[in-house]
């Protein structure tokens, strides 16, 4: 039972460790039940559901974009949203600042990172996160606090280590810099069958859906 799930999570996870709860094709009532049991911070991939799930529930929650985020979804996106966790480009974040002029807005934002150096994955390579990092923190409302990865799936939850791994290192340089406008905060790695190892490996942001909902229903 979903209630019985985030119980049982919430009370695993080590203090200091936020829980988001990976909403992708989940209804609102779903999630209404989800933030009735504890949950804090929704996890939407798809603008489209979250706008659906947000005019039914509206700031009950928190709200976490941690899909791939097109530049045409910006402008219904910013209003929504406590923070993005998916930002990859210098054009994608002066996209968000632009709208986030508009509605005298600041978003804090995660940088994704392609840990896995996939190339039919979204997120910055490992070597350019710093560049990256700097031309985004010369924006106003964008405000960078730390690095999201999702790394490449396996079966064997303990093959995502490596990557993990790597990017926790990069969090350490990157929080060593010192760069304006830039809070290393949040590492958000980790999703529900591997985000025990994540823990382990530095994160302090994990993204569960199927451990919390369950199976997703593809009908």
């Amino acid at each position: 039972m979903m209630e019985d799930n985030i119980r049982s999570i919430l009370s695993e996870l080590p203090e200091g460790v936020t829980l988001v709860a990976a909403a992708k094709t989940r209804t609102p009532e779903e999630i209404s039940r989800a933030i009735d049991a504890g949950i804090e911070i929704i996890g939407e991939n798809y603008v489209q559901e979250a706008e659906a799930a947000f005019a039914a529930l509206g700031r009950i929650a928190r709200w976490h974009f941690i899909g791939h985020l097109q530049k045409n979804k910006v402008k219904k996106a910013v209003p929504i949203f406590d923070m993005i966790e998916t930002v990859d480009s210098l054009k994608l974040g002066e996209q968000i600042e632009r709208e986030c002029e508009k509605l005298g807005k600041n978003m804090p934002v995660l940088v994704e990172i392609n840990s896995g150096r996939e190339p039919q994955k979204s997120g910055v390579l490992p070597e350019d996160a710093e560049k990256l990092i700097r031309e985004l923190s010369r924006l106003e409302r964008v405000h960078v606090q730390g690095l999201m990865t999702m790394g490449p799936r396996f079966g064997d939850p303990e093959l995502a280590r490596p990557y993990f791994q790597e990017t926790k290192r990069l969090f350490d340089q990157l929080s060593k810099l010192g760069i304006e406008n830039t809070e290393m905060r949040y590492l958000s790695m980790g999703m529900s069958n591997t985000y025990e190892i994540a823990i382990e490996e530095g994160a302090n942001m994990v993204r569960i859906g199927t451990r919390i909902f369950g199976e997703r229903d593809y009908k």
